[in-house]
Formats: C-alpha cells, sequence, structure tokens
C-alpha cells in the first residue's frame, strides 16, 4: 500500500546519488514519498566532548586506510567477527543487513566504517538485536556521516532508551537523513512523548515508519498534537498500533493544520464510527493528503456515511482504502455518491474490497465514473455473478491492444505515447486509467485498465512505458 516525490542528494557523488535513489523499495509510498533532504553543511562545533566512542586505537589510520581494512580494524577494536556480506557490499549504494544477527557490538563496528563511507545511501538492520549501545553508535555516526539517508532499525526491540537516543539526535536536525524505519520496537507512551518532542520541530525527517508498535490513545495524543506542529513529514505509518477513539480524535486534529503530510497508514488499529467521523471532519479541511489507509478499524455503513461527508468537499484525496471494514454495500453507496456530487474530487481508488457488490451498484458506479474516469473501486465481486463471467469481465487487455496496433500498423508503444497529450513514456495511473476509459479506439472496460496496470508494472503512481519499447 505503501507510495513518490525523491529527490537526489546535492553532493559530490551527485551521479552516484541519482543511480542509487533507484533502489528505493515498495515503501517509498505510491503517491507521495519524501524530497531527499539536501546535503547538509558541517558546521564545526567547538564542543569539549568532541571526541566520539567511534574512534579507533590510531585515529591517522580511520583517513588513510580502505573501507575494509577500516572495518577489520573495527571488528578487532570491539572484538567480533566481521560480517562478510557488509565487506563485499560496503560500496554499494544500498546495504542490506537485516536478520544479520550483528548484536551492539556489530552494529558498532558497521558505524566505526559508516563514518567515512561515502557510497552507502540505504542501509537495512531490521531485527539485529542492536540494543542501546548500537542505536548509540548509529546516532553517534549519523552526526560525522551526512550521506546515508534511509535508515530501518525496525525490530530491534529498542524500547523507551533506545527512544530517547533517537529523539536526541531528531532535535538536532543535522543529517541528511529522510527516511526512518522504527516499527516493532516496544514503543509505548514515554516514547511517543519523548519522539514527538523531537518531531515537533525536526524538518528533515520525510518518512517515518512507526507500525507495530505499542502505541494506545495517550501516544496517539502525542502523535497529532506533533502533526499539528511538524513540517517535515510527508508519510506516516501508524498501522497495528493500538489506538481506539480519542486517538483517532487528536491525529484528525492534527491533521487538520498539518500541511505537508501525503500519506497516512493507520490500517489495522480500531478507531471505530466515531473515528471515521473525526476523519471525515477533516478532510473537509485538509488539502495536502493524498493517500489514506484505514483498513480494518472496525468501521461500519455509519462511518463509512461520515467520511463521505467529507469526500463531498475534499480535493487532493487520491486513495482511500477501508479494506475489512465491516460495511455493506450501502456503504459503498455512501462513498461513490459522495465522490460523484464532488466535481473537483481527485480520487483514484477506493479499495473496499471485501464487500460484495450487486449489479445495480455497478451501473452507479460507471455514473459516477463517467464523471470521474480516473476513478477505480475495488470490490470483492457481484452478486450472483458465476466466475466464468467474472474472468470475461478481465479478457486480456494486451492482446486487443496488439489486434488493434497490427492494424493500424504501429507499434503498442505509440499508442500508448499517442494516449499522452505531452508524448512522454510516463503517466499518473489516475491519467492514464482516465485516457484509456476516454479513448475509443480500442474497448477496453475498468477491470481491463486495472489488469494493463498490472501488465505495466506501474510503481508508486506513475506508469512507464519505456519496457515496451
Amino acid at each position: 500500500m505503501d507510495d513518490d516525490y525523491d529527490e537526489p542528494l546535492e553532493s559530490e557523488n551527485k551521479d552516484e546519488t541519482e543511480t542509487a535513489l533507484a533502489h528505493q523499495d515498495s515503501d517509498d509510498t505510491l503517491y507521495c514519498e519524501a524530497e531527499a533532504t539536501p546535503s547538509v553543511e558541517k558546521e564545526k562545533t567547538t564542543r569539549e566532548d568532541s571526541e566520539t566512542d567511534l574512534e579507533i586505537e590510531d585515529p591517522e589510520k580511520f583517513f588513510t586506510i580502505g573501507q575494509m581494512e577500516l572495518y577489520l580494524e573495527a571488528c578487532k577494536l570491539v572484538g567480533v567477527v566481521p560480517t562478510s556480506y557488509f565487506i563485499r557490499n560496503m560500496e554499494e549504494s544500498y546495504v542490506n543487513l537485516n536478520h544479520h544477527g550483528l548484536g551492539p557490538k556489530g552494529t558498532k563496528a558497521i558505524a566505526i566504517t559508516l563514518v567515512s563511507n561515502t557510497t552507502i545511501l540505504k542501509l537495512e538492520l531490521e531485527d539485529n538485536c542492536i540494543m542501546e549501545e548500537g542505536v548509540l553508535s548509529l546516532m553517534e555516526m549519523l552526526h560525522e556521516n551526512y550521506y546515508l539517508q534511509e535508515l530501518n532499525m525496525s525490530n530491534n526491540n529498542l524500547g523507551l532508551e533506545g527512544a530517547r537516543i533517537i529523539s536526541d539526535f531528531l532535535q538536532e536536525n543535522n543529517s541528511s537523513l529522510w527516511k526512518l524505519k522504527l516499527s516493532g520496537n516496544n514503543f509505548k507512551e514515554e516514547a511517543a512523548a519523548l519522539l514527538c518532542q523531537a518531531l515537533s520541530s525536526n524538518y528533515r525527517i520525510k518518512s517515518l515508519n512507526l507500525s507495530h508498535n505499542q502505541f494506545s490513545d495517550v501516544g496517539g495524543e502525542y502523535l497529532g498534537q506533533m502533526l499539528a506542529l511538524n513540517v517535515g513529514l510527508q508519510s506516516l505509518n501508524l498501522s497495528w498500533n493500538h489506538f481506539h477513539f480519542r486517538a483517532a480524535v487528536a491525529l484528525c486534529n492534527g491533521l487538520r493544520s498539518n500541511v505537508t503530510l501525503k500519506k497516512l497508514d493507520v490500517s489495522m488499529n480500531g478507531f471505530g464510527n466515531e473515528g471515521a467521523l473525526a476523519l471525515g471532519d477533516t478532510l473537509k479541511l485538509n488539502s495536502c493528503l493524498v493517500y489514506i489507509d484505514v483498513s480494518r478499524n472496525g468501521i461500519t455503513n455509519e462511518g463509512a456515511s461520515r467520511i463521505s461527508k467529507g469526500l463531498e468537499y475534499n480535493e487532493s484525496l487520491q486513495v482511500l482504502k477501508l479494506f475489512l471494514n465491516p460495511m455493506s454495500m450501502e456503504g459503498a453507496v455512501f462513498l461513490i455518491l459522495s465522490i460523484k456530487r464532488n466535481p473537483k474530487s481527485k480520487m483514484e481508488e477506493l479499495d473496499i474490497s471485501n464487500v460484495l457488490v450487486t449489479e445495480q451498484f455497478v451501473r452507479v458506479l460507471d455514473g459516477v465514473c463517467a464523471i470521474h474516469p480516473q476513478l477505480d473501486v475495488i470490490y470483492k465481486g457481484l452478486q450472483g455473478l458465476s466466475s466464468k463471467k467474472t474472468i470475461s469481465l478481465c479478457t486480456n487487455p494486451m492482446k486487443l491492444i496488439q489486434n488493434y496496433t497490427d492494424q493500424q500498423k504501429i507499434s503498442v508503444l505509440e499508442f500508448f505515447k499517442s494516449l499522452n497529450p505531452t508524448g512522454s513514456m510516463t503517466m499518473s495511473v489516475g491519467d492514464f486509467r482516465k485516457a484509456m476509459v476516454q479513448q475509443n479506439k480500442v474497448p477496453i472496460n475498468r477491470y481491463q485498465v486495472r489488469e494493463l496496470l498490472k501488465k505495466l508494472d506501474e510503481k508508486k503512481g506513475v506508469v512507464d512505458f519505456s519496457s515496451l519499447a
């Protein structure tokens, strides 16, 4: 589900950086990932305690030996066996050390090496039992390293002290780090307070993952207060926490004044219909959010009706996921009619894929899509419709296009480029869906357009035709 507005880091290694950014994973979001933070000018402070715990025995050697030799020296210093994968990949822009059993000392050896590393832009350290010592080493490293942009420290059970160390670092705003994953770290209310205090003034972190933690309503209130003040975050994942009505209201209150957040994932929580009411009210005012996931939040038809009130006025939202909520076709009708009543709606995807609908619903949806051809509503299926007939609705669309292009003696690529007014090789998903529905050369329905998007391997909300060349 996860959403891109990445900009390369401006540094001496600009070419390497631009190449490296191509390695962004799918979690870089569909529609709204962050812009990479420009390189920060190093400000040499006159701290008395400027000597870091990451120094090796011979400071001169730190700057003169190669990266591999430095790492081997660091491993010897802290007393750990070197990780062969890191040795083989330390000159790459993306390094995945997930599940390597590094422990705090192994992490410290990595951190010592990264102080002078200029190639690694994205580092994965999930599930390594890095503990407080490892986190501290990484944060000290980031005071010196102005190249690392993305860091994953998920599932390391960092707890309150880990949150404290990270928060102290975030308050300083002096690194190039813009994407931070902290999922599954047993963060509770006190950790939420520390992190939110730091994030209220931090403007460099653009993408933050705090899913699978232990935040309850009190933590949600801290996060809501942070969102009202933060001017950096563009993507926030809070799924799989313990939020209920109070947290939902607090988060939505924060979103009313927030002007930067584009993607919010609060799936697998407990907003309920009261939270849906708060979300609907927020959608009337917020003009920045383009992606919201409130899947499995106990929202019934009543809650869907309340969300629909906001959709009637919202002019920015493109994706709304309501999968696994206990609503029926009645709630689905509320939602699609609210989009129909909003001539300025930008909705491209409504996910209600656990709802079984009737042919009457589909006729209503056809009317909505006539007004908003960029819209795709994902539902479970039609009541009483055989699976054979369902499959026939998705007859291979690429084959239909191929037949047309063969008749016209043009390439498939030329056909797709003709759909784009700019003639370029890329289009947004919404624009592509709208163009395919409105073109009259090849008869294709909404379901077939969805299949086309899968075949064209759309990523981050963009369809790229270059693979057809």
